[in-house]
């Protein structure tokens, strides 16, 4: 095995799960309102995606296809869309959401997130779609054998995917209170929305390039 080039796929991974975007987003808003049970599910919902992204970058390889950049683009804008779409929502549900003062006891919390939701917007996530198609097969060396490095590199993303969301998980719900989960829902919602203005600006400038 190249432990060099292992090492270095793990970092990435790494660092492209860690740094905040759509996935964190909806895990975190997922946390604050509806708890850590839903929000391990809307996890397991991403990873359930990567696992289809990786099974399209085998594909590729295996086939050696070649990737039109402006399909790339066309896919990440569709995907964009989702998300945004889902800001909008998470947006709506948390301006209409009553302070925590006047909500009454037997008022139940929205239900967001979801095993379902997690695999739509990890699939429909710009970030993961370029890293598997573009940048996945540069890392498909690390041992002789295909099958071996596809094993390999699919459970490292797996392990370390559900333990960066695993503590954010963690992490909120030690901070998630009735009064800051609205801020939460909000600072989720914008952060959403912020990423699928970007990826439709972006996409739409390399489709019109």
């Amino acid at each position: 095995m190249n432990t060099a080039l292992t090492a270095s796929y793990a970092l990435t991974v790494l660092l492209l799960i860690a740094t905040p975007g759509p996935v964190v987003a909806l895990i975190v808003n997922t946390a604050a309102a509806s708890g850590s049970r839903k929000a391990i599910f809307t996890a397991l919902g991403t990873n359930w995606a990567s696992l289809v992204l990786i099974g399209a970058a085998a594909w590729i390889i295996l086939t050696s296809a070649a990737i039109d950049r402006a399909w790339l683009s066309a896919m990440s804008l569709l995907g964009c869309l989702f998300i945004g779409y889902i800001a909008v929502g998470t947006l709506r549900e948390a301006l209409a959401s009553p302070q925590p003062d006047q909500r009454p006891e037997s008022a139940k919390p929205v239900s967001r997130g979801g095993l379902w939701q997690g695999f739509m917007v990890g699939i429909s996530n710009p970030k993961d779609i370029i890293f598997f198609i573009a940048f996945f097969p540069q890392f498909i060396q690390i041992t002789e054998s295909f099958g071996k490095s596809m094993v390999v590199l699919s459970l490292l993303w797996i392990v370390i995917d559900f333990a960066v969301l695993s503590l954010y998980i963690f992490a909120i719900g030690k901070i998630a209170s009735a009064r800051s989960q609205r801020f939460i829902s909000l600072a989720s919602g914008v952060a959403l929305l912020l990423i699928a203005i970007g990826g439709l600006l972006y996409n739409l400038k390399e489709l019109t390039a």
